[in-house]
């Protein structure tokens, strides 16, 4: 039995202040919106959507128009500050799960978000494998990553100041379970997988800490705005957006479920019949019970 991918776990993290209320990325923060909103569909029935690597919630209030939004991450303080953030409601419904492991049933999702954690994966190809299979036919899958080919490690490889190429296919780990993705890599994995890409943008490209000291924030995001169009030539930003569409192939969509438990199934056994208790998820095929506390499904470990 092969070992799984490791996790990066922001379990006890402060991650959503220190990074991004305290760390000087409004900027960052107002560039990432301006391109989910190219990208997010703007007609249509917007039913269930899900946030892969939500964290604390950052970006789950720009997809509203949603009915139903599935926030999804691997720590359950940073689900615990995405719930206080967004509120307890129908709307929402919070799991704690490994991307390698999703626990939900085939065909569910009419679209899905990755943003700023496909550079966490050790096995991107295995990742992009499993949102693959929850997403409808036809269904929107947004995907941001971090570029190997920037400007900066161009420009640091010619002068000799970094050891690893930019221009190979192969990702890089720069710091541990921190990888940069070539764009052709990212582009040839979702097209093994039947996607087909429609949109893509090149993100910060004002991302320099003088530029961000001197200039204010709304004015460098929207001028990163203008330039965000440019991806569909060329990617050199450390950031790149990427919209692709599920191929109509297999089986058809399918209705959304009326209830939560419904999406699910056992990411141990994949038995689809889940039993709802007090405080856990019972799986009768497998004997597994996955918690629910506080209002998150907890799907990372099963209660022993």
């Amino acid at each position: 039995m092969t070992n799984p991918p490791p996790v990066c776990n922001y379990e006890g993290s402060d991650y959503q202040t220190s990074f991004w209320e305290q760390g000087g990325r409004e900027y960052e923060d107002r560039a990432e919106a301006i391109a989910l909103r190219r990208m997010l569909p703007k007609s249509g029935t917007l039913r269930v959507m899900l946030e892969l690597g939500a964290g604390a919630g950052r970006n789950t209030p720009r997809y509203a128009g949603f009915e139903r939004i599935v926030v999804l991450d691997y720590s359950t303080t940073q689900l615990a500050q995405a719930q206080q953030r967004l509120g307890r409601s129908p709307k929402y419904i919070y799991v704690a799960a490994d991307i390698y492991r999703l626990p939900f049933r085939d065909r569910q999702f009419d679209a899905a978000t990755m943003i700023r954690t496909l550079h966490h994966m050790a096995d991107a190809p295995k990742a992009l494998s499993q949102i693959q299979s929850v997403l409808q036919p036809g269904a929107i899958f947004i995907l941001e990553f971090a570029n190997k080919l920037n400007l900066k490690s161009i420009l640091r490889y010619w002068l000799g100041r970094q050891s690893w190429s930019p221009f190979t296919l192969e990702p890089v780990e720069f710091v541990k379970l921190n990888f940069d993705f070539h764009p052709k890599a990212v582009r040839n994995w979702l097209g093994e997988l039947g996607f087909s890409i429609e949109k893509t943008l090149a993100v910060s490209h004002f991302r320099l800490g003088i530029l961000k000291r001197l200039i204010p924030a709304s004015f460098l995001a929207a001028l990163d705005g203008l330039f965000q169009p440019t991806g569909a030539l060329w990617q050199l930003t450390p950031s790149v957006f990427v919209k692709a569409r599920k191929g109509n192939f297999g089986a058809g969509a399918t209705d959304p479920p009326t209830n939560s438990i419904d999406l699910f199934k056992c990411p141990d056994c994949g038995g689809i019949k889940l039993e709802e208790e007090k405080d856990f998820l019972h799986c009768p095929n497998c004997q597994a019970k996955w918690a629910v506390r506080d209002g998150i499904y907890d799907f990372r470990e099963k209660i022993k």
